[in-house]
């Protein structure tokens, strides 16, 4: 399989192209996306669904609690029951991300 490069998108790259595509002064552009963010944490904290179309759903789940083990003793140790965020990429994301993928030789 072919090596894949990562890249992180960060919140002052989203707020950079605010301000090259949209015109925002740089400002707004980071109020703008710092908003997004908090808006979508505050949904998800109140235990809604947050669907962005075209894009997918973020939801939460209970994970049930579970025996886990601690790697350098060997020992068995209790997980507890923790809410979890789940993302599900919608179908336009999902055949964005295939076309792109069999345009690049799979990469």
């Amino acid at each position: 399989m072919p090596e894949q490069t990562a890249h992180t998108l960060t919140k002052a790259e989203l707020a950079d192209a605010l301000f090259e595509q949209i015109g925002l002064t740089k400002r707004e552009s980071k109020q703008a996306v710092d908003a997004f963010f908090a808006l979508i944490s505050e949904r998800l904290a109140a235990g809604e669904e947050v669907k962005l179309t075209g894009f997918g759903n973020f939801s939460t789940r209970m994970k049930a609690p579970r025996p886990g083990r601690n790697l350098h003793t060997g020992e068995t140790v209790p997980i507890a029951a923790r809410r979890v965020v789940t993302f599900h990429a919608s179908q336009r994301l999902k055949e964005a991300v295939q076309q792109a993928q069999s345009s690049d030789g799979g990469r």
